[in-house]
């Protein structure tokens, strides 16, 4: 016989040995029993099920190999949203759950809904669609784009868009191209791009889980920045906020690049939950871009 809290200490020592969080052990049964409707804290020192002890095993199997617990299930959970997550788009993560965090407080600080009833928002590299639901879902007088250059990514985030009852409109393109095309011109621009330098040695477990198109961003980590930085002018509104998650160690070269490419813009760089710079906050006036201040 054995119980639910004799396999989950099984299988924590294995994990510690495979420096694999321990915690992923309870992570992913809480999920799984959560699946099958089984109150897992009434019966914790009971036997477990043969077939949750089946599943569960052949689980941590593949986990103890490197897969992500998020692959195994099939799936993440992002800001209370389910998010289908497979290896054609990255895992949503705790710090882009604080970014949506910012941009909604931030949204409700610059748009008071008496003076802005409707705001347009895009979600810029999308992946699994997780940020543009966010918004979509708390923030009901949004109208949201994403865009992403992987059609396989797309086909994951519809799948989440229409699991999810959001709605998002979805376009194909390169960062903003789709959008200029469209013609969209936004209030609020949300990205959180590839910011990890290309030569930048990674945990096997995302080298191999997770598609690079959706980490590396060139030389310097900045490539997808700079072309936002470039190209923002044709689709921001007169007022707008631009936010994006960018690597813990780019704060000063974030500030050199937007001195180089926005130089008359105010900006800031916020901290995460465990004191890293994560989130940067732009905010536009296109008076100062074109020389003509406001008053």
């Amino acid at each position: 016989m054995t119980t639910f809290s004799q396999s989950v200490r099984q299988y924590e020592k294995a994990c510690r040995d495979r420096s694999i969080p321990e915690e992923t052990v309870m992570a992913f049964l809480v999920e799984l029993a959560q699946k099958e409707r089984y109150d897992l804290y009434l019966h914790y020192e009971e036997e477990m099920p043969e077939d949750l002890k089946a599943s569960f095993a052949i689980g941590m199997e593949r986990i103890l190999n490197g897969e992500p617990m998020n692959h195994v299930l099939g799936y993440a959970w992002f800001y209370g949203y389910k998010i289908i997550v497979n290896e054609k788009v990255l895992i949503p993560r705790a710090e882009t759950e604080e970014l949506c965090a910012k941009v909604l407080a931030r949204m409700d600080a610059m748009f008071p809904k008496e003076k802005y009833p409707l705001l347009t928002c895009a979600d810029v590299g999308t992946g699994s669609g997780a940020i543009a639901i966010t918004l979509d879902k708390e923030e009901p007088r949004t109208k949201v784009w994403a865009t992403d250059i992987s059609m396989d990514a797309l086909q994951v985030a519809k799948k989440n868009v229409l699991l999810n009852d959001a709605h998002v409109t979805l376009l194909a393109g390169d960062m903003l191209s789709p959008l200029v095309a469209q013609g969209v011109q936004l209030d609020v621009l949300v990205s959180n791009p590839p910011y990890i330098r290309q030569h930048e040695t990674l945990e096997h477990t995302v080298v191999d889980y997770e598609p690079h198109v959706a980490l590396f961003g060139g030389e310097d980590g900045l490539k997808f920045y700079r072309s936002i930085f470039q190209n923002c002018s044709r689709i921001l509104k007169n007022h707008a906020l631009m936010a994006f998650e960018m690597g813990w160690d780019q704060a000063d070269a974030m500030k050199k690049l937007l001195h180089e490419e926005l130089p008359n813009v105010s900006y800031e760089i916020c901290k995460d939950m465990n004191g890293k710079d994560r989130i940067l906050l732009v905010y536009w006036k296109a008076e100062k871009e074109t020389g003509h201040d406001e008053g």
